[in-house]
């Protein structure tokens, strides 16, 4: 019986260790809105879209943003930021422009934190197009 008790503690032990080191990836980064939706911009044959990013994490100051098919394949995009500089709990907003002609496969949009040397644990966060 008291080996049972033991195997119990040792698996409760054992998850919430699993959940605390786990847990710090659950407070990455955001990216609102969730789904955008691209508009017409001011210039001829392009669309734009704007999204938020705040930073939640401490040990990363850049963020890389990245434009993607359903397949993953990067679509050509402009944005004033390619890797966006932000301090700790800082917020930046961006748009991003795409050429009318790619908008149909353009199927995500995603930020990548980008790592200080010494950080083990990458997010990545992607925001669907509706």
């Amino acid at each position: 019986m008291r080996l049972y008790w033991q195997s119990v503690l040792l698996s409760k032990a054992l998850a919430l260790l699993v959940t605390l080191s786990f847990g710090s990836a659950a407070i990455a980064h955001e990216m609102t809105p969730t789904y955008p939706v691209f508009k017409g911009s001011y210039m001829a044959g392009v669309s734009v879209t704007t999204l938020s990013l705040f930073n939640k994490r401490k040990d990363v100051a850049y963020y890389k943003i990245g434009v993607f098919t359903s397949d993953w394949e990067p679509v050509r995009f402009v944005s004033k930021y390619n890797v966006i500089p932000m301090d700790y709990l800082d917020t930046v907003d961006f748009d991003v422009y795409v050429n009318n002609s790619t908008l149909h496969t353009v199927e995500y949009i995603c930020s990548v934190s980008k790592l200080r040397v010494g950080t083990t644990v990458s997010s990545k966060i992607c925001s669907r197009i509706k």
